[in-house]
């Protein structure tokens, strides 16, 4: 795949992205709805996308469990290089460190991976495993951290621990986690979905895309982007997020795993999308970096839509 139609290809992901961050910084369209525009992609559209393609899947391609094990190892590794680097920058807190361990780690997948993958290849089933990795796996470790690991550590154990459990258990029922499990329920158990049911979320399946990019563009044309100050632990961080997480992947997948072909290119450009929108909402509920956690969220977003087609002619070659 060569430079232009790699960039042909992502004409549609920088129109919709572009075209919301021009209308806000127009005030044509409050930037202000973006939370609307992406509340109904991430709490109706995708989770629509998902069960569908889920459920007329082949579980047996979609899960595959040697690729699912390197991702998986790729993400500890990082874990503890992220930990290392920021106990090196002084940072005691464990709270800031879980919340750079998820700069750095898990990628935006329902608001950013789903639709650039629909775009690239037609498909996000990819994201999927990776998806319920990260809401079941590193989320539970983030949240685990943030509940457990502040000032208010050594308050009573029972309400720290139900408190704990609802924040588990609210991320495994948000409706992009049900809706996979659903899709992956009813598709062992062969439950027949009518028709008309199924081409009802396909439909609006379709729209979760080009809203979720939208939003995304509305949310950064409104936020403002401040590159002059940007901070050194900022710059690392994104350059850990979209270029040295993706490398990582493919040295650890591809050499050490033996992972090749189709899902060592879906593997490298997984890891090579932006920090996920909600490092900021987490920021915000306990009150740590904030500022940082925002800044990250949009810098990485347009760190990788620029290195996109790069990292789709890297996958290429080395898959």
């Amino acid at each position: 795949m060569g430079s232009l139609t790699a960039l042909e290809k992502l004409v549609p992901v920088v129109l919709a992205f572009g075209c919301g961050a021009l209308l806000a910084r127009r005030k044509a369209v409050s930037a202000d709805s973006s939370r609307a525009f992406a509340d109904y992609a991430f709490l109706f559209a995708v989770p629509c996308y998902l069960f569908g393609n889920i459920y007329g899947s082949d579980l047996g391609a979609l899960f595959d469990w040697r690729a699912i094990l390197a991702y998986a190892t790729t993400a500890a590794l990082a874990v503890l290089a992220v930990a290392a680097l920021a106990g090196l920058r002084g940072v005691r807190d464990p709270r800031g460190v879980a919340l750079r361990i998820m700069a750095g780690v898990q990628v935006n997948t329902a608001y950013f991976a789903v639709p650039v993958f629909i775009t690239l290849f037609g498909d996000a089933a990819p994201v999927f495993p990776v998806l319920l990795f990260q809401v079941c796996v590193l989320t539970l470790v983030v949240v685990s951290v943030m509940e457990l690991g502040g000032p208010a550590g050594g308050r009573a154990a029972a309400p720290g621990g139900r408190t704990l459990l609802r924040a588990v258990g609210a991320s495994l029922a948000t409706p992009v986690v049900l809706a996979c499990n659903a899709g992956i329920l009813l598709n062992l158990l062969s439950v027949h979905v009518p028709k008309a049911a199924l081409d009802a979320f396909s439909f609006v399946g379709d729209s979760a895309s080009p809203v979720a990019l939208f939003a995304l563009g509305l949310h950064l044309g409104g936020s403002g982007l401040s590159i002059r100050g940007t901070t050194r632990e900022e710059i690392a961080l994104v350059g850990f997020k979209c270029v040295v997480f993706p490398l990582m992947a493919w040295a650890v997948c591809g050499a050490v795993f033996g992972v090749g072909g189709d899902w060592l290119r879906y593997l490298v450009l997984i890891a090579a999308m932006p920090a996920p929108q909600n490092l900021f909402l987490f920021a915000q509920r306990y009150d740590i970096g904030v500022d940082m956690s925002a800044a990250l969220v949009i810098k990485s977003s347009v760190a990788a839509l620029f290195l996109l087609p790069l990292w789709m002619q890297w996958a290429v070659h080395v898959g």
